[in-house]
């Protein structure tokens, strides 16, 4: 079974920060572009972050370039999203995702061809 599995998650006072991980398992996930969702109550699943296969590109959503960095580590099958100056708005489900090039160069829910189950990132103010 291919499975992607966050941790990482958890209550930190804005400003703060958190590291996600991301494991990989049942399928070498070393060639595909993985990223990083959210989503908030009420809200639709949007794209946070995205890296190719080869971990020399990245992608950002405006809202947290110079924040986030996304990283990976394929001899591990894990990718990580480094998350500084938290904000109340970051708050929300995140989930991982596993895709073709597409997902990496437009961070379309459409693109993603495996998900994680998630992990509540809240950000208190």
């Amino acid at each position: 079974q291919d499975l992607l599995v966050e941790s990482g998650g958890g209550l930190v006072q804005a400003g703060g920060s958190l590291r996600l991980s991301c494991v990989g398992s049942g399928h070498t996930f070393s060639r595909y572009a993985m990223g990083w969702f959210r989503q908030a109550p009420g809200k639709e699943r949007e794209f946070v972050a995205a890296i190719l296969w080869s971990g020399l590109s990245e992608h950002y959503a405006s809202s947290v370039k110079g924040r986030f960095t996304i990283s990976r580590d394929n001899a591990k099958n894990t990718v990580y999203l480094q998350m500084n100056s938290l904000k109340s708005e970051d708050t929300a489900v995140y989930y991982c995702a596993a895709g073709g090039d597409g997902l990496y160069s437009t961070g379309s829910v459409q693109e993603v061809d495996y998900w994680g189950q998630g992990t509540q990132v809240t950000v208190s103010s």
